[in-house]
C-alpha cells in the first residue's frame, strides 16, 4: 500500500475530476442533470489516509465493503475533519453480518446490500433500538451470473411487502451489478431490465413503494447505467489508478 504524499494527492484530484466529467458528459447524453447521480466512491482498496485525500478532493460520499474495514476509515475520518466544516457519508455497498449490525448502523447513512428477510428483521430491530430510519437498497439480481449476490427478481414482490412492513427501515431503491462478462450493451440491456423490475414493482405495490433510487454501474460500466436511470453509481478502481499500480 502506498503511503499518502503531495504526488498521491494529485494523481487521486486528477482521477476524481476525470471521474466527474465523465458522470457529467454521461448524463448529457441521457438527457438528465448531472446532480440527479450520486457518485459513490469506493474506498475499500485503500488506506484511512489516501481515502481522506479523495474526500478533499471532493469526493464526500463513500463506499465499503467490508464492515471491518468501514469502522476504523469513520473513525479516523471522523478525527481528521473535527476541525472542520466537513463530512463524510459512509455507505455499506458490501453484505452485511447481523453479528455486525450494532456497530455498522450508527455509522452509515445508507446500506445498498438489504438480501434477506432476516437480514431485515435484524436491521428493523436494532435501528429500532438506536432510533433511527435506515435508508436502504434491495440488492437484486437480474443476470444469469451466479457468483453474483442478490435476490431473484422472482423473488422481489413477496420480499418487498413484507420487509417495508419493518419498522425502521426506509425501502429507497434497488442495487444490481451487471454480469461480469457482460460488454457495453449486455450491460445497458441488464441495467435496463433492473430498472423496468424497479417500476414494476411500484406500479404492482399501487403506490405504497417508490423506489426512487438504482444504486448500478461501476468504473467499468457506470456510462451505460446512468442511460439507464442509475440514481447512484459506485466508482472504486478508477479513482485509484497510479496510486495502487504506480
Amino acid at each position: 500500500m502506498p503511503e499518502a504524499s503531495n504526488a498521491t494527492r494529485q494523481i487521486i484530484q486528477r482521477n476524481w475530476d476525470q471521474v466527474r466529467g465523465g458522470v457529467a458528459d454521461a448524463c448529457r447524453a441521457a438527457s438528465r442533470p448531472s446532480d440527479d447521480v450520486l457518485i459513490v466512491g469506493v474506498s475499500k482498496y485503500v488506506d484511512a489516509p489516501l481515502t481522506m485525500q479523495l474526500v478533499a478532493a471532493g469526493c464526500h460520499t463513500l463506499g465499503e465493503n467490508r464492515p471491518q474495514a468501514l469502522w476504523p476509515k469513520q473513525e479516523y475520518a471522523e478525527s481528521s475533519l473535527a476541525a472542520s466544516n466537513s463530512a463524510v457519508s459512509w455507505h455499506m455497498i458490501g453484505h452485511l453480518q447481523r453479528n455486525k449490525i450494532r456497530r455498522t448502523l450508527p455509522l452509515i447513512d445508507c446500506l445498498h446490500s438489504l438480501d434477506s428477510l432476516r437480514l431485515a428483521t435484524a436491521l428493523s430491530e436494532e435501528a429500532q433500538r438506536i432510533g433511527i430510519q435506515l435508508p436502504t437498497l434491495v440488492e437484486v439480481n437480474v443476470t444469469r451470473d451466479e457468483s453474483k449476490t442478490g435476490l431473484p427478481a422472482s423473488a422481489l414482490p413477496e420480499f418487498l411487502e413484507q420487509a417495508s412492513a419493518l419498522p425502521g427501515l426506509a425501502l429507497q431503491g434497488l442495487m444490481a451489478m451487471s454480469s461480469r462478462s457482460a460488454g457495453g450493451d449486455e450491460a445497458r440491456r441488464e441495467f435496463a431490465a433492473v430498472r423496468q423490475l424497479r417500476d414494476e414493482l411500484t406500479a404492482r405495490s399501487g403506490g405504497q413503494l417508490t423506489l426512487p433510487e438504482l444504486s448500478m454501474g461501476m468504473s467499468g460500466d457506470f456510462r451505460e447505467a446512468i442511460a439507464e436511470g442509475a440514481t447512484m453509481v459506485r466508482i472504486g478502481s478508477i479513482l485509484w489508478d497510479g496510486v495502487l499500480d504506480g
